[in-house]
């Protein structure tokens, strides 16, 4: 093995490499969709179900690449997943359709497994640069969202399918950065459980459209109530297969053991204001003042440099969370994360008159989303079996996923709940502020969840994931 990726500081930024392609993979689409639309023909519901099927792919793909990367080598589905990715992006580009952007963009859907997978060889192959190594890659990952969606966005300008580009050359790096890395050493034991799989699968797809789809359909109509009801028995009847099985697709133990079960719920919440509220976030940056009476009345591209202002918080707050962890703990980490959410959400509540007071709040919530991005993925893989890695992370990936979805839903109906009386039926100001509202008390919530974490107590010594940014003189050797 070439020296520098075996470990250390080289095997950190191949690792890298790749977290960059999922961050643009993840940022490009949003503000390229309604030019694409127009440009081959699909009209906002369409627009909407390709995003739908995106969210579909994201909830499927999750815990099966990362269970599959604990059996048979997280190098190898890392592969197989980042040659999906590239696969996707590259038929996009060359011949935009509706039927390849279906096809493209279901495939970019694996994008989820890449974390899981790189944290499983991060453990195994450099465990001294755990938790630096995890916000490196956070802090990577939040970047390129922002970064990849100004690009797109720049590229598209002229010509609406140019930006669909932006994604091919980054897949192409990340495939050749996947071939360089090594495999994880972890033990690999166990079968591939295809009923619990199936089972898991229509039910996470049938729980993602009621919450992707309730709100159009209404909340009560009995296609969502039948659908709802449909997500529940498939969980509950894979749950009940999981205890029988031998060997179970995921051990149900992760899922109700209290420190994971803790990290996950802090990941939801957190998940549910500083995801869920970004594309509500963009519509009151765009709102024009003049006529709504609240509003900033920016333009795409500045509404993508306040995004792109965002996650660069979000990256110096995933940069410094490991010495906070360090210094105060993880459960003061956990709780400082949730603190600084719902303080953001609360300036906005109080403070939304002017762009200089509505940036405040904003890169409170950027900064948020660094803290608890990097300690919740660190400790998602920490509290687990070095087997079971992948699939650890996985599981809080998809907590993550869904908290953003439930959050996004929950907005969407405080917004249909306070539309004007008017011909127009604009949404008024009342609908941020019960959202700004409710979004800083979910982050209370994940606040309190952290103070119930049982970890390392402030002063104790260090795990060796936690050692110092600076390796050793010989870190990088193979």
């Amino acid at each position: 093995m070439a020296r520098g990726i075996g470990s250390g500081r080289g095997l950190l930024a191949t690792m890298a490499v790749v977290v960059v392609c999922s961050g643009v993979v993840q940022g490009y689409l949003t503000p390229l969709l309604p030019g694409i639309g127009r440009h081959i023909g699909v009209g906002g519901v369409g627009q909407n179900n390709l995003y739908l099927l995106s969210q579909l792919a994201f909830a499927v793909m999750t815990p099966l690449l990362s269970k599959l990367g604990d059996l048979y080598g997280h190098r190898r589905l890392l592969r197989v997943a980042v040659a999906m990715v590239a696969g996707g992006s590259l038929l996009m580009a060359v011949w935009p359709t509706t039927a390849t952007l279906t096809a493209g963009m279901t495939l970019q859907g694996a994008v989820v497994g890449f974390f899981p997978l790189l944290a499983g060889i991060l453990r195994s192959r450099a465990p001294e640069y755990g938790r630096t190594g995890i916000s490196v890659l956070v802090g990577a990952l939040l970047v390129s969202i922002g970064a990849g969606g100004l690009v797109a966005g720049s590229l598209s300008e002229r010509h609406a399918v140019a930006g669909l580009w932006t994604a091919v050359p980054v897949a192409a790096l990340a495939l050749a950065a996947a071939a360089l890395l090594p495999d994880s050493t972890a033990p690999r034991r166990g079968h591939f459980h295809l009923g619990a799989a199936t089972l898991l699968t229509l039910g996470l797809v049938a729980l993602v459209l009621v919450l992707a789809q309730g709100g159009t359909w209404g909340w009560g109509t009995p296609e969502v109530v039948g659908l709802a009801a449909l997500a529940l028995a498939l969980l509950a009847l894979w749950v009940w297969v999981e205890h029988r099985s031998a060997h179970p697709l995921v051990d149900v133990r992760l899922l109700r053991g209290s420190r994971l079960a803790v990290v996950n719920v802090h990941t939801f919440c957190l998940a549910f204001g500083t995801i869920g509220f970004l594309g509500a976030n963009s519509v009151f940056l765009g709102t024009d003042p003049a006529r709504a009476g609240f509003g900033m009345g920016l333009g795409s591209q500045a509404i993508a440099l306040v995004s792109l202002a965002m996650v660069v918080a979000g990256c110096l707050g995933s940069t410094v969370t490991p010495r906070l962890a360090r210094h105060v703990g993880d459960r003061a980490a956990l709780a400082t994360g949730g603190v600084l959410c719902a303080a953001g959400f609360l300036g906005l509540l109080c403070f939304h008159g002017s762009l200089p007071q509505y940036l405040t709040g904003a890169l409170l919530v950027g900064l948020a989303t660094g803290v608890f991005e990097a300690v919740t993925r660190s400790l998602a893989a920490e509290v687990v079996a070095e087997e079971e890695t992948a699939l650890s992370v996985g599981i809080n990936e998809l907590a993550l996923s869904l908290g953003a979805a439930i959050g996004a839903a929950v907005i969407g109906a405080l917004f249909a709940g306070h539309q004007s009386a008017g011909a127009d039926g604009h949404l008024t100001l009342a609908g941020y502020q019960w959202s700004w509202g409710v979004c800083a008390g979910v982050a209370l919530l994940g606040a309190a969840m952290g103070l119930a974490f049982r970890g390392r107590r402030h002063g104790a010594p260090p795990a060796p994931a936690q050692a110092p940014l600076l390796p050793a003189p010989n870190a990088d050797a193979a």
